[in-house]
């Protein structure tokens, strides 16, 4: 019992610290109503056919206090600015919507949207969609995003929404919240329905705790399938790697949790099991990556610890993100190849640059792979290399002592590897 007194506490301590106020909200409705009249006066200047709402958190109530807003607003464009034979891209359409806009940026994608600076924490991100009436005629999961709205809506009242802002508040602080590709977790959407299905934070938690990925969950909300294997055999299967699948209420080929990752939902079932066994608010309050305390554990563990910082040229967000992403992951694979690596973490920053920590263990000695022995050219180049060698199998290999440190290894592997760090897109990378 004292647990539970407990467990609601710290959840009431946390809705406070995540709860936007009435106020922020006030002057962001302000400046948010001044851009809509300013838009949709344009557009009708313009003689565009199409209309204007404002989706995401903001429009379905679930908003969670940040350092920094972004609001959608999208632009429902008629049917006859899209197909093969027009030529009117209704990106372009956008832009000229906001010609005298200030402040704005155009973000490159599948279609062009526009991210505008209304003030120093406020951003509005103008989204150019096609309006349909059968979620069937979608080009673009954006295109889905009425019908989404709509449905939030309808379904989430009362106390619902704040079960939904813990639910985000809690996945931003431990890393799974975002269906970015450098992510790879909950979606805002995807939280939103699950927040209603199971009807609680606690109830939702535990309910993932329990979950065992191998058997794949699957939640029909609205019930549009007889069962899971009928479930399985009619969405595509590329949208259902994922541990949990949870069949959109709108869209029933679609997987709104599509993105999320083994890897990720693992680490958010570890955080809820954590939270249901020893509750704290620490839980809600957003860690990042504790690189002193990896470096630590490491000097404890008579480890080797690097902390690298790399930068892209790529654009900030999901582009940005991903490269880095994958240079990291990549500069981890060829450690492995010398050292055991022990602990690792990766931090992107929000812009064009990501840190990431390693700790190793050197390996006492590798093996490397070099030509078939009827390549006798290269076969006696690499017997000049190296000492202990072996044929196997009509193939020679080499067995060799680790004699570097991790940052010599780093050193020498960034020297001799430029042209593959170009073409990665890192454009500065140190220790």
């Amino acid at each position: 019992m004292k647990k539970k007194r407990n467990i609601s506490s710290i959840l009431k301590e946390a809705l406070e610290k995540v709860k936007p106020k009435e106020e922020g909200l006030k002057n962001i409705n302000i400046l948010l109503e001044k851009f809509l009249i300013g838009l949709e006066k344009n557009r009708k200047t313009l003689g565009i056919a199409a209309e204007i709402f404002v989706g995401g958190s903001s429009a379905k109530r679930t908003l969670i206090k940040k350092e920094h807003y972004d609001i959608d607003v999208f632009i429902r464009f008629d049917k006859k600015y899209f197909g093969n034979d027009k030529k009117s891209n209704v990106s372009d359409l956008t832009e000229k919507m906001l010609k005298n806009t200030k402040n704005k940026q155009r973000i490159h994608g599948s279609r062009d949207y526009f991210r505008i600076k209304a003030s120093k924490n406020l951003f509005f991100e103008v989204v150019p969609v096609k309006k349909i009436k059968n979620q069937k005629e979608a080009e673009n999961i954006t295109d889905l995003s009425y019908f989404h709205v709509n449905y939030v809506k309808r379904k989430l009242k009362g106390n619902l929404l704040d079960e939904v802002r813990l639910a985000k508040a809690f996945c931003h602080a431990n890393g799974c919240y975002g269906a970015e590709s450098y992510i790879k977790g909950f979606s805002g959407y995807g939280l939103e329905l699950l927040i209603y299905h199971y009807g609680s934070f606690l109830k939702f938690i535990a309910a993932m705790a329990k979950v065992n990925a191998r058997e794949k969950l699957v939640i029909d909300i609205e019930k549009q399938y007889k069962n899971k294997n009928i479930v399985l055999m009619d969405v595509n299967a590329a949208k259902l790697q994922s541990p949990v699948v949870l069949i959109d209420p709108t869209h029933k080929q679609r997987n709104v949790l599509a993105a999320l990752s083994e890897e990720t939902f693992k680490k958010f079932q570890k955080a809820c099991t954590d939270f249901l066994k020893n509750p704290s608010i620490k839980s809600f309050e957003n860690q990042g990556v504790d690189f002193e305390t990896l470096k630590e554990s490491a000097k404890k563990r008579k480890n080797e610890f690097i902390l690298l910082e790399a930068m892209t040229d790529r654009q900030e967000g999901d582009i940005a993100g991903s490269k880095l992403l994958k240079f990291y992951n990549h500069l981890a694979e060829e450690l492995s190849g010398y050292f055991e690596v022990k602990e690792k973490g990766f931090q992107y920053n929000d812009n064009k640059t990501a840190k990431f920590a390693f700790a190793v263990k050197p390996k006492k000695e590798i093996l490397l792979q070099g030509p078939k022995t009827d390549d006798k050219e290269n076969l006696k180049r690499f017997k000049a290399r190296h000492k202990k060698t072996f044929i196997k199998s009509g193939r020679i290999y080499a067995k060799e002592n680790i004699s570097f440190s991790l940052r010599e290894f780093i050193a020498r592997w960034k020297k001799s590897n430029t042209d593959k760090i170009k073409e990665m897109y890192i454009v500065s990378f140190k220790v």
